[in-house]
């Protein structure tokens, strides 16, 4: 009796189990009321913060004051524009075209936004410029030029009209000479386009006045105002005589007066130089300077990197850009317009940087 009932019990269980089971199934399988109530509106998920666009800005060097107020400007931008982020970095001599491509093949492999350059030459510079336009990082030129095709090679050309400085700086010269006199042209650096263009629009403009004489022995200063001064004091002993001198940048301005301090000859030969320095601007104020050509390169450093900036968001850039140009003199270096060029707050612009 007992193995009967037992197997008995067990059947029971089994069939009670399968009903269970099969009544499970069944109720996975009928689909789900659907429900008359809407679904509670749900709000939009928030737009992720665009992300910090990083610049990089390379100069032809990093010690002039030239430089710091392009990198004023700059800071300015990134101020203003927000959600962006500038990188200073140059070689340290303006000479070492070596380290600037390196600096900028560097930039390309960390994959900056884009590219802001003042190319040391015009042509060792053209094929990390390609390089970065085929790596879509976009490159604005600033400065001085570079041997490549504007919205092909590079998105724009943010600089002065150099060859315009030039001529301003020849009519000068002419100016406090009374048109007759020789000159004498200290020219900066080869490959250098932005001062060849200087050099050109200055001998244009002297070789329009019938009683001037140019002397260009085709000598350069050299990146530094050491090398400006040896190549001055060089060039004022085989070339006694001179009236008037004409330096196309900050560097050979300073060390053309240096040597005409040592021979005697500051504010007796007469001198236009191009960029300001507190130096120079103090040689101005002395009469040892007849006039400054100043560029404005706090407003190019801002423009540089504003223009890569607009071209990344899609807003359509100029392919050339002027920053403008003026000469200033001795009589008018205290308007507020030449004392913001002649003398930027840049401790304070720079905040530090």
């Amino acid at each position: 009796m007992l193995p009967a009932l037992m197997n008995r019990s067990g059947l029971s269980f089994r069939l009670a189990l399968a009903a269970v089971t099969a009544f499970a199934v069944a109720c996975e399988k009928e689909p789900a009321a659907k429900s008359t109530t809407p679904a509670p509106k749900t709000a939009a998920p928030a737009a992720a913060p665009a992300a910090t666009l990083r610049i990089a800005l390379v100069p032809k060097g990093t010690t002039h004051d030239f430089w710091k107020s392009i990198h004023a400007g700059a800071i300015k931008a990134e101020k203003e524009l927000g959600g962006v982020q500038v990188t200073f970095r140059g070689p340290e001599k303006e000479d070492d075209r070596e380290q600037q491509v390196a600096l900028v093949q560097n930039l390309i492999s960390s994959k900056y936004d884009a590219i802001v350059l003042a190319p040391l030459d015009d042509k060792a510079l053209v094929g990390p410029v390609k390089q970065a336009t085929a790596a879509k990082i976009p490159v604005v030129i600033i400065d001085s030029g570079l041997d490549g095709a504007v919205g092909e090679d590079f998105v724009s050309f943010v600089a002065t009209d150099n060859e315009k400085g030039g001529q301003m700086a020849g009519q000068r010269l002419a100016e406090v000479l009374g048109n007759k006199g020789k000159v004498l042209l200290l020219r900066y650096q080869e490959g250098s386009a932005s001062t060849a263009l200087r050099e050109k629009g200055f001998i244009d403009a002297i070789s329009k006045v019938s009683g001037m004489t140019l002397i260009d022995p085709k000598r350069y200063a050299g990146p530094t105002r050491a090398t400006a001064q040896d190549a001055a004091e060089n060039l004022l002993l085989a070339t006694p005589g001179i009236d008037g001198v004409f330096c196309p940048n900050e560097s050979s301005t300073y060390g053309m007066l240096l040597a005409l301090r040592g021979r005697s000859l500051a504010g007796k030969v007469k001198f236009v130089g191009f960029d300001a320095s507190s130096s120079v601007v103090d040689a101005m104020k002395a009469g040892e300077i007849d006039g400054l050509v100043l560029q404005n390169p706090i407003k190019m450093g801002y423009l540089g990197v504003k223009t890569a900036v607009d071209h990344i968001r899609g807003q359509k850039v100029e392919p050339r850009i002027d920053t403008g140009v003026v000469i200033v003199t001795k009589d008018n270096m205290n308007t507020p317009e030449s004392k913001e060029l002649l003398s930027p707050d840049l401790k304070t612009l720079l905040g530090g940087r």
